[in-house]
């Protein structure tokens, strides 16, 4: 089957900027979120996205073109017309098996289903689907228009067809696809969030600032960014809905989220998204 129509689930960060990527790479694009409000600031963030792309020469006017394109909806409807759909909603079981769900029983038998969850098993979400088989994970790194990873999470399920036509849709997005195994956090997150939760850690227990903390990490370590920079970008909330994973689905206290961590999201501190975090924005 040839991938054509990829219609995203979730609105968000993540949402609106794999709906980026597949429009300028040249797919028919739908966003989708249940809440208007998502729709129009992702469209806004999306619409700016790619006119700075194109003043830097990253992009073309065609490529700026498609994406102006994109097809905002806050239903199902259109999901029939799909080829692949990517789920990018809230990292919350529940709602991803409910939203799998709903997926498995209104597109086509030959769709493949996606979810970009960081953390989630993806062979428990297909195991909600009638298409274990055509449920894989693709795990967009943040922010996707410019990160060039994407890991590949193979449920038990997942067939050779279904990984092989994922990979591909990938390459032509330009980025650089990786396969993992259906292991809590996969490889990117069973190593970044218990970093980020170190962190944490030793903010809590005064051993330095944020800044020193970030410091150390960027100039003697050679990290882009410290983790607790990182962890606002990310999403505090994220990390520790992987940390929660990870000690559950691992049984080791080494993964316990940091005191500090529990509080802040409970704040409503959350990062970048919510003006605060580690940081004020």
């Amino acid at each position: 089957m040839a991938i054509k129509n990829i219609f995203v689930i979730g609105a968000g960060t993540m949402g609106n900027g794999i709906a980026q990527t597949a429009a300028v790479s040249g797919f028919d694009v739908t966003c989708m979120d249940v809440i208007p409000s998502a729709l129009d600031k992702a469209k806004a963030t999306i619409n700016k996205s790619v006119e700075k792309l194109l003043s830097k020469g990253v992009i073309s006017e065609s490529q700026r073109d498609v994406a102006l394109k994109i097809n905002y909806v806050s239903n199902m409807n259109t999901i029939a017309q799909a080829d692949l759909v990517i789920e990018a909603a809230s990292e919350n079981p529940e709602l991803k098996l409910k939203i799998f769900q709903d997926m498995d029983a209104n597109v086509r038998p030959e769709v493949i289903l996606a979810s970009n969850t960081s953390s989630i098993s993806i062979t428990k979400i297909a195991g909600v689907t009638k298409r274990p088989e055509k449920v894989i994970g693709m795990h967009f790194m943040n922010p996707v228009p410019l990160m060039k990873l994407v890991e590949i999470i193979r449920g038990l399920g997942t067939s050779d067809k279904t990984t092989s036509e994922v990979v591909d849709v990938c390459k032509v997005m330009g980025k650089e696809p990786v396969e993992a195994n259906d292991a809590p956090g996969f490889i990117s997150n069973r190593i970044l969030c218990p970093m980020i939760n170190e962190a944490i850690f030793a903010l809590q227990e005064g051993i330095g600032t944020p800044e020193a903390i970030d410091n150390v990490m960027r100039l003697g370590m050679n990290h882009p960014m410290g983790p607790l920079t990182l962890c606002d970008l990310i999403g505090l909330d994220v990390v520790l809905s992987v940390m929660e994973v990870l000690q559950r689905d691992i049984g080791d206290d080494k993964y316990r989220p940091a005191y500090l961590l529990r509080k802040m999201v409970a704040a409503g501190y959350l990062g970048r998204k919510s003006g605060r975090g580690f940081y004020q924005y």
